[in-house]
C-alpha cells in the first residue's frame, strides 16, 4: 500500500471516527427546551384540575411528564425568577432584584454558557426581562432610560435571539389600542386592566384604531425587526414559537439548548378573535375572553413545539419543561386562576409562587407520573449541568439542587431548604413547613404545614414556636450569604 493511500485511510477513518463519536455525545446528550409563561396561574391549566380554559395540549403534555404540584417559582415577579432558571441562584445574588430593576451581571455563570461550552447551540426566544437590550433607544419598560443595566442574550453565550425586553400586548405584539371613547368608558380602573377588559383591544384585532406600544424584538447589538413588518402580525405565543421551530430545526442534528419565554398571559392580555369566539357565551366580560384566549394561543403553540420535535424524530431525547414565572395577577376578580392556594402575584403565600411545573423527556421520565417535593426554577441550572456532565461551579453559593434523583425517583424530600426574599417578604420551606414573614425585619412570622394545610389557612407560629424559631434562623444564615454575594464576594 501507498504511504499516501495509507495517509489517506487514516484520515477518513478519523474523520469517520470523529463523526461518529459526535453522533454518540449527540444521543447522550439530551436537548433542553425551557417554556416559561408569564403571569399563568396554579389552576389555569386543566392538568392541575383548572376548568375554565381548555389547555389540551398542556394536558397531553402532562400525561406524559413528570407533573410537579409543588413546583415554585423564585419569586413572585418577573425579572428575578428568569434570573433563577439561567444562574441557579437567589435573584439578589445575581443582581436582579426586583421586575424592570438590575440586571444579570456579567460574572454570573449562565445556563447558556455551560451548554454553550459542551457544544450546544443556544437559543432564547420571547421576553429577556434580565437587562436591556439597547443602549440607544427607548424601548419597552426601561432601554436607554437605564444604560448601565444593558446585559442582552448575545453578552451571555446565546447565540440565535429573538426577544423583547418586557412586557408586549399578546396579539400583534407592537400595537396598542386607541380608542378613547372605550377608555373613557372604562374610567375607574387602572392601566392595563382598564385597556384589556374593554374594547380598545378588539381593535387591534380589527387592525383598526392602534399605535406603536413601545417595544421591540432585538435579534443582535442595537438590531430589531421592524415593527411593521407582516412578520410580526398575529398571535405573539404563535410568533415566538414559530422562531423557536426554524432554531430546532437548524439545529436538530446536534444538541441544543432552547429557552422560550412567551409573554401571555401578562397584561396587556389581547387574543384573536378565532380564540376569544371560541369561548364566547354572553357571559364573560373582554379581559375574561382575551385571558382564555392568549392561554388557547400559547398551549397551541406548545402541542405545535411537540409535534415538531416528534416529526424530527427527536422527541425521546429531548427535555421540555414548562412553568410559569409567579402567580395570576389582580385579584380574585381577575380571570387567572391560583387554585386552592392563597395569594396572588407580588405575595409570597402558595397563591403567588406556586406555579404549574411539567418535566418532559420520553428516555427517562416516567410519563404521567407526579411528585410533591418542593421543587424550584433554581433547580433547573443544576439540574441540567448535572445531565450533561458539566461540573457545578464551586466558586458561589448554588441555591438549586439537581433534580436528577426525583427523575430516577430516589428523592423523597429536597436535599435542603428553599429560601425565599423578596419586596419585604421571606420564607423558608423546609419538608413540609413553611415559615412565612410579609416584612422581615418584624417579628410577626407565620408557620404552616403545607401537607395538611396547602391553603395556608392554620397558622402554627404559636404551636410550633421552637420549631418556628429554628426555621427563621436558618432563613437569617441564608439571607446572610445572598447579601454577601450581593457586595461582590463571590467573583
Amino acid at each position: 500500500m501507498k504511504l499516501s493511500t495509507y495517509i489517506l485511510l487514516l484520515v477518513l477513518t478519523g474523520i469517520l471516527a470523529a463523526q461518529f463519536s459526535a453522533e454518540a455525545r449527540a444521543v447522550e446528550k439530551p436537548n433542553v427546551i425551557l417554556i416559561m409563561c408569564d403571569d399563568l396561574g396554579w389552576g389555569d391549566v386543566g392538568f392541575n384540575g383548572g376548568k375554565d380554559i381548555r389547555t389540551p395540549h398542556l394536558d397531553e403534555m402532562a400525561a406524559n411528564s413528570l407533573n410537579l404540584t409543588r413546583f415554585y417559582a423564585q419569586a413572585p415577579v418577573c425579572s428575578p425568577t428568569r434570573a433563577s432558571v439561567v444562574t441557579g441562584r437567589h435573584h439578589d445574588r445575581t443582581g436582579i432584584y426586583t421586575a424592570n430593576n438590575g440586571h444579570l451581571r456579567d460574572g454570573e455563570f449562565t445556563l447558556y454558557e455551560a451548554l454553550a461550552a459542551e457544544g450546544y447551540a443556544t437559543g432564547h426566544f420571547g421576553k429577556w426581562h434580565m437587562g436591556t437590550l439597547t443602549r440607544k433607544l427607548k424601548d419597552s419598560n426601561r432601554g436607554a432610560k437605564a444604560k448601565s443595566n444593558y446585559s442582552p442574550p448575545w453578552q451571555h453565550a446565546v447565540k440565535t435571539t429573538f426577544a423583547t425586553e418586557a412586557k408586549t400586548p399578546t396579539y400583534d405584539p407592537m400595537w396598542q389600542p386607541t380608542d378613547s371613547q372605550d377608555k373613557k368608558k372604562q374610567k375607574g380602573s387602572k392601566g392595563d386592566f382598564r385597556e384589556a377588559s374593554g374594547k380598545g383591544w378588539h381593535a387591534i384585532a380589527e387592525e383598526t384604531n392602534r399605535e406603536f406600544y413601545g417595544t421591540r424584538y432585538w435579534t443582535e447589538e442595537e438590531t430589531f425587526i421592524d415593527p411593521n413588518s407582516k412578520d410580526l402580525l398575529g398571535d405573539d405565543s404563535g410568533l415566538i414559537m414559530d422562531h423557536a421551530l426554524d432554531f430546532i430545526d437548524t439545529h436538530r442534528e446536534t444538541p441544543f439548548l432552547a429557552i422560550v419565554w412567551f409573554h401571555a398571559p401578562h397584561l396587556p392580555v389581547v387574543a384573536s378573535k378565532k380564540d376569544t369566539d371560541s369561548y364566547a357565551d354572553g357571559k364573560l366580560d373582554g379581559y375574561h375572553l382575551n385571558y382564555y384566549g392568549c392561554v388557547t394561543a400559547l398551549d397551541r403553540a406548545v402541542g405545535k413545539l411537540r409535534t415538531r420535535l416528534r416529526e424530527h424524530g427527536i422527541a425521546d431525547n429531548t427535555l421540555v419543561a414548562f412553568c410559569s414565572d409567579n402567580g395570576p395577577e389582580g385579584n380574585d376578580k381577575a380571570p387567572g386562576r391560583q387554585g386552592q392556594f392563597k395569594g396572588r402575584k407580588r405575595s409570597l403565600y402558595e397563591g403567588g409562587v406556586r406555579v404549574p411545573g411539567l418535566l418532559e423527556w420520553p428516555a427517562k421520565i416516567k410519563p404521567g407520573t407526579s411528585s410533591n417535593v418542593a421543587t424550584c426554577t433554581v433547580d433547573y441550572f443544576p439540574t441540567i449541568l448535572d445531565i450533561v456532565g458539566v461540573d457545578m461551579p464551586d466558586d458561589r453559593p448554588l441555591d438549586g439542587v439537581s433534580l436528577v434523583p426525583l427523575l430516577e425517583g430516589s428523592m423523597e424530600t429536597r436535599p435542603r431548604p428553599l429560601g425565599f426574599h423578596i419586596r419585604g417578604q421571606a420564607a423558608w420551606h423546609d419538608g413540609d413547613w413553611k415559615a412565612y414573614c410579609s416584612k422581615v425585619n418584624s417579628s410577626d412570622w407565620e408557620l404552616y404545614n403545607l401537607k395538611d394545610d396547602p391553603g395556608e389557612n392554620n397558622n402554627q407560629a404559636a404551636a410550633e414556636s421552637t420549631k418556628l424559631e429554628t426555621m427563621i434562623a436558618a432563613w437569617k444564615q441564608w439571607k446572610a450569604s445572598v447579601e454577601a454575594s450581593d457586595k461582590g464576594g463571590d467573583y
